[in-house]
């Protein structure tokens, strides 16, 4: 039950389906349905079985830092090894039976298809007066690349992935467009694994050029203005690396229109560090490359090259960790910087003194962090956070406020992937996504010239939204930091502590957290439930103080404000522990172990998918190292003692009365390798004292959660939420 259009399949994660199945307005009612609850779970335990697959041990002691660290299923690592598949298959299957058991999940599986009929409009982009966004009808597997030439036009269909294959396993990574919109670079890969192999779509003869680049996960474009080639990034080909590296060595290159890629010239990454992300851009006339590299989510660097006098890339940055998001126009360029600016700021600087010390301030920081920038034919567009949700303003070039654009209700500019703000330097609109709660996504386009705003596409809906509302509250954490949190519910709501609620956060990587359309979240929501959606430290909807608050050493300050937004909840008669179910995936995967094991009396269930869980090893595995400026690593002895004090995993302890828990990988998944859900599916079914299930759900070829086909999604979505209703003791 993924959060936002995107992740009603990933994550990267919301919410829809619950029932309020008695009248709770009386003790006698409140305790016949505790009754029947408990009765309804040990129903199914009894007809599936108590017992899960059995595990063997086989303990490895490690030594780190003086500290003696035992792993009994160390073995469970090797996914490729045949009995840790067999394992993995055994327990997806136990799984499966359980949550089959479920008497309703027919039910829950036919409303799911028809909310899944609901589809999606994705963020827009613009080149050469015309307009490209993403959009999924009701009854296709996967979005399709649409373009109109004027706001009236008829959407055309320029590419379209639901033919890419057979199985609809094959998706459309990513996309970028040439600036006179003829040609589209874009990515495919198979399984959800993100692993590109970059074609080019000749827009007006709807036809794939023959050229192919592999290794292109992620890539960054920049296209020349005669198109005739672009600067790209990819990573290393197969075998020119050693083992197990080839997620990184991220590098930019050079690609003609027509050649083999193998030829392709390197222009930037030779004898960095091998875990840096490189971008590229290119000035509007095509004179300038910049290429800016990232180390983390805190810190990067910006290098620039002037291509008429062919010389070397000089920096512009300075060595203080700061962020920086350039906007490159013809003669000057503006950059989004959090430069002695936690909440950010926007700067001014000229490609005859390019270095940062010669850049000027244009607008200020201010109490609410800048997410977005956009420069539009003279005018600057600011896009804030004010209090986790999205405000646009306008400003002249130099920096001078104009107006705000209004925005309707409560909610949130779409950011997925690339495409935020469409927009052309020299035009005079502005595209972009927006949704809330209450409205389904949709795309909007201001006109400068007319300061008018229209919706250039849309989704249709019959779901009856009026019925609900949404509020946002404030509550301490254990240190006494004040944390925003939405709660989403019924307008009619009674506080009598016997709601079923669903916690869910993130709180890392400076991600941020707003309001977002969920379709399964309206079945949860219309039976009496309470979704509460909280930014947690560890986000950047506050700045990246926030962020920084909960990264490294601060980490357990993410799960003590998860913690205790669920105390809230209960202790203003929202829920109680028996109705109260908490979800995340990824980063939100640690979060939800480590709150699990670290208070197991808050919460009756449990839904961890795609998780990090062994902070000890979690660098070990495929892209991990890219994530040791936020986590840390354990070979550092200062950081171990962090990591080993929160690591959910080394934190499972015999005997504890643990929560449900429904662990979910794939196997297909490039990022968080399996092998986490793996090892804490074991430790906890060995150590756990009641008879909650603790389950392992292998999905099959699908990766992380991005570019899932709808019905795969479809088939998460049943289990997810079959699985809360059963331990809510709720019939749908």
């Amino acid at each position: 039950m993924r959060n936002n259009i995107c992740n009603d399949y990933t994550t990267l994660r919301s919410w829809g389906v619950f029932m309020k199945l008695f009248n709770q307005e009386n003790k006698i009612v409140h305790f016949i349905g505790f009754a029947l609850a408990v009765g309804l779970s040990a129903m199914l335990l009894s007809s599936c079985g108590q017992q899960p697959p059995s595990t063997k041990i086989e303990p490895v002691t490690d030594t780190l830092h003086g500290v003696e660290i035992t792993d009994n299923y160390r073995w469970l690592e090797d996914g490729e090894n045949p009995e840790v598949r067999e394992w993995a298959d055994k327990q997806d299957e136990y799984c499966r039976q359980y949550i089959k058991k479920y008497p309703d999940r027919e039910k829950v599986h036919k409303r799911i298809e028809e909310l899944m009929r609901i589809g999606y409009v994705d963020n827009p982009a613009m080149a050469g007066g015309k307009y490209f966004y993403m959009k999924r009808g009701g009854d296709e597997e996967h979005p399709v690349l649409l373009m109109k030439r004027t706001p009236e036009a008829e959407p055309e269909v320029i590419i379209n992935p639901n033919h890419f294959s057979s199985d609809n396993t094959v998706a459309m990574d990513w996309w970028y467009l040439s600036s006179d919109g003829k040609y589209i670079a874009f990515g495919k890969s198979s399984q959800g694994s993100e692993n590109s192999t970059l074609f080019i779509h000749d827009v007006d003869k709807k036809i794939d050029l023959t050229d192919s680049i592999l290794y292109a996960r992620a890539a960054g474009i920049a296209w020349l203005n005669d198109n005739s080639g672009f600067y790209y990034t990819r990573y290393p080909d197969s075998g020119t690396v050693p083992p197990g590296e080839e997620q990184y060595y991220r590098k930019v290159f050079f690609h003609k229109v027509g050649n083999d890629y193998h030829d392709d010239p390197l222009i930037f990454g030779e004898g960095r560090d091998k875990t840096e992300w490189c971008d590229v851009q290119l000035s509007e006339d095509g004179s300038y490359l910049l290429v800016p590299v990232y180390m983390g989510w805190s810190r990067a660097e910006l290098y620039l090259k002037n291509l008429k006098k062919d010389n070397d890339f000089i920096r512009l940055t300075d060595t203080t960790e700061a962020l920086y998001s350039v906007f490159l126009r013809k003669n000057d360029f503006y950059v989004l910087t959090n430069y002695n600016a936690p909440k950010f700021k926007v700067m001014n600087g000229s490609f005859k003194q390019p270095q940062m010390k010669f850049w000027k301030e244009v607008i200020p920081e201010d109490e609410f962090p800048i997410e977005h920038l956009a420069i539009v034919g003279g005018n600057i567009v600011v896009s804030r956070l004010q209090n986790a949700s999205s405000r646009l303003s306008i400003y002249s070039d130099e920096g001078k406020f104009k107006k705000d654009i209004e925005l309707p209700a409560i909610g949130s500019i779409i950011s997925y992937y690339d495409h935020v703000l469409g927009y052309e330097y020299e035009g005079h609109e502005l595209l972009f996504g927006y949704n809330s709660f209450f409205i389904p996504p949709r795309i909007y386009r201001y006109d400068f010239n007319t300061d008018q705003m229209t919706i250039l596409d849309d989704i249709k809906t019959d779901l009856d939204l009026s019925q609900y509302t949404v509020e946002q509250v404030w509550y301490p954490s254990k240190d006494g930091t004040e944390i925003s949190m939405f709660l989403v519910h019924r307008k009619d709501i009674k506080l009598d502590g016997n709601n079923p609620t669903i916690v869910y956060g993130y709180g890392g990587f400076a991600s941020n957290e707003t309001p977002s359309f969920s379709r399964t979240r309206t079945m949860f929501l219309s039976r009496g439930g309470v979704y509460a959606d909280a930014q947690l430290r560890g986000g950047g909807e506050y700045g990246e103080e926030w962020h920084r608050a909960g990264m490294l050493e601060n980490k357990q300050n993410v799960f003590d404000d998860f913690i205790a937004a669920c105390e809230w909840l209960i202790n203003n008669k929202y829920t109680n522990p028996q109705k109260l179910a908490i979800e995340g995936g990824s980063n939100g995967g640690l979060l939800v172990g480590a709150v699990m094991v670290q208070r197991p009396d808050l919460m009756k269930a449990v839904e961890c998918w795609r998780p990090l869980l062994d902070m000890l090893r979690y660098q070990k595995f495929l892209i991990g190292e890219l994530w040791v400026p936020e986590y840390g690593s354990a070979d550092n002895p200062d950081q171990f003692k962090y990591l080993y004090a929160y690591s959910p995993y080394q934190h499972v302890k015999k005997g504890v009365a643990y929560p449900a828990v429904l662990f979910e990988s794939a196997d297909h998944d490039t990022r968080v390798d399996p092998l986490h859900a793996r090892k804490m599916t074991a430790a906890m079914q060995a150590a756990t004292s009641s008879d909650n299930p603790i389950l392992f759900r292998l999905q099959r070829q699908t990766g992380h959660g991005q570019n899932v086909p709808k019905s795969i999604t479809i088939e998460e979505l049943v289990d997810e939420w079959s699985f809360i209703f059963q331990q809510l003791g709720m019939r749908f």
